[in-house]
């Protein structure tokens, strides 16, 4: 892999690094406004004090820490790959172009050595998945890989009951910040209460070293709730993913291009408010993600 000689330099310093990931780039948002977040969630990181290192794959080859010719290339180039676990050794064997989903980035951060990881949020159990098994990978990679991942909590278009139950099962550590209940990613709260609450970066870099002490080989999963100015009415999202995903049916739309599509038809129906939302929320987990990679540097 290629690593950006800022990020290299701040980790052999055990200076602090984010990581970021670049589907929210090539799948997640339309261009110019794809790399106006992506540079602007790199300089809030920057500001807080800690080295942002936004992941992607260029010709096979993983690069931790794209520049901003990288990033405006994944914001412009069609057919780039939405890369998982699964998908990594394809990508790099034929020398493509892959945008890391949650769990590639995990796993390419994790190789690299970063301990923190941002994103918007998660995904999970999609809703059906009990007739359909349909799973993200990102729920597994937290139960092997070492990375904490700073969300909004799980994507709002799934079923967030059996994600939480799933990462149960799986034994991933689940902390709410500054909430007792679940943030639901475009609305800030849920009806799902969460067993532990931090209320400080420090706080969640305290258990990131409890955990590694122990030697468990699992992520954690810190949800940070959305700007409560920016946070969206909980009914009527219900309301705009229930006719989403109606239509996304209706289409025969299904596997990995669920999220991107229902993402899409949610900002259309939402009048560009949960674009709006979404990168709200991203810069404001920058911020925490920003704030407990540099906790963790000084322990």
């Amino acid at each position: 892999m290629k690593i950006n000689d800022d990020v290299l330099k701040a980790l052999k310093e055990n200076r602090p690094v984010v990581a970021l990931e670049s589907t929210i780039i090539s799948h997640g948002m339309p261009y110019p406004r794809n790399v106006e977040v992506a540079l602007a969630v790199e300089d809030i990181i920057r500001r807080e004090g800690a080295v942002p290192a936004t992941i992607g794959i260029i010709d096979g080859e993983p690069i931790i820490g794209m520049n901003p010719e990288e990033i405006e290339q994944f914001g412009k180039r069609k057919g780039i790959l939405k890369v998982s676990r699964r998908d990594l050794p394809y990508v790099k064997a034929n020398k493509l172009w892959g945008a890391t989903t949650v769990a590639a980035t995990m796993i390419l951060a994790n190789l690299a050595g970063i301990k923190v990881f941002v994103t918007g949020g998660i995904g999970g159990v999609h809703r059906g998945a009990t007739e359909t098994f349909d799973i993200s990978a990102d729920l597994d990679e937290l139960s092997k890989t070492p990375i904490t991942v700073v969300c909004a909590g799980p994507k709002a278009i799934l079923d967030i009951d059996l994600t939480m139950e799933y990462l149960e099962t799986k034994g991933v550590l689940v902390l709410g910040y500054k909430t007792d209940t679940l943030p639901c990613f475009y609305t800030r709260s849920s009806n799902i209460k969460l067993e532990y609450n931090v209320n400080s970066p420090l706080e969640i870099a305290k258990v990131i070293k409890a955990k590694d002490e122990l030697k468990l080989e699992n992520g954690i999963l810190v949800t940070n709730p959305i700007p409560e100015q920016y946070s969206l009415n909980h009914s009527m999202m219900e309301e705009t993913i229930n006719k989403a995903i109606a239509k996304m049916k209706s289409l025969g739309i299904k596997g990995k291009e669920e999220t991107p599509f229902l993402l899409k038809e949610i900002v259309e129906l939402t009048h560009g408010e949960s674009l709006e939302a979404n990168i709200a929320l991203v810069e404001n987990n920058a911020k925490l993600g920003a704030n407990v990679a540099i906790e963790l540097a000084k322990l």
